[in-house]
């Protein structure tokens, strides 16, 4: 796995499976699969992920003096 030792099997991420749609994915061996299954034959392709957006920063608690010299 790339930059995550944890990361959960899911077969929008397998390099065998192939899109239909948001919610679906093609598997050569097990057919019209929902995109957060898995099954043994998984392999992880890194550029089919798509990781998380950023939070967006919180600067309602700062004040104008803490940008002043």
């Amino acid at each position: 796995m790339l930059f995550e030792k944890n990361m959960e099997a899911r077969c929008s991420y397998c390099k065998r499976s192939a899109p239909l749609d948001r919610e679906t994915v093609m598997c050569p061996k097990r057919g019209v699969m929902s995109a957060s299954d898995s099954c043994r034959q998984f392999r992880y392709d890194p550029l089919k992920r798509v990781p998380p957006k950023p939070a967006a920063a919180d600067f309602s608690h700062l004040k104008d003096e803490d940008f002043t010299l």
